[in-house]
């Protein structure tokens, strides 16, 4: 399979595994890749990730995080910039997510960082996926 977008694969993942109520899903691994599970944790939308080695690439695991009934955590992921069609957004710019509930992730000078950090930092950046 021709993989032009992992970041997109990544997302399609979670935003899979979560709609069938998976407690975890697995990602090709890459320092990208982790950063943004990173951020996931971080925020709260997911309950843990671990490297899994597999001897080649390695494996991202997440484990997704649902309420005390099962309800999602995550309502939605969705690629922002694509490869095709990049988003850069300045650092007085940086769009609010589902009217702040949400967060984007950015990938900034100053590595990965949500849209608020990158605001706080003063750095804008590509705008690789709203998470809400």
């Amino acid at each position: 399979m021709n993989m032009t977008d992992p970041i997109a694969d990544m997302i399609t993942r979670i935003r899979n595994g979560v709609r069938a109520r998976l407690p975890k899903i697995d990602v090709p691994a890459s320092r990208l890749k982790t950063e943004i599970a990173r951020i996931l944790k971080d925020e709260g939308y997911i309950a843990n990730y671990r490297f899994v080695d597999d001897g080649r690439q390695g494996t991202i695991r997440v484990f997704l995080k649902y309420g005390p009934g099962w309800e999602r955590v995550i309502t939605d992921l969705q690629r922002v910039s694509k490869p095709g069609c990049r988003i850069y957004c300045g650092k007085g710019e940086i769009p609010r997510v589902y009217g702040g509930l949400g967060i984007n992730i950015l990938s900034t000078s100053r590595g990965i960082m949500t849209g608020r950090e990158a605001a706080k930092t003063g750095v804008g950046g590509e705008i690789l996926c709203n998470v809400w």
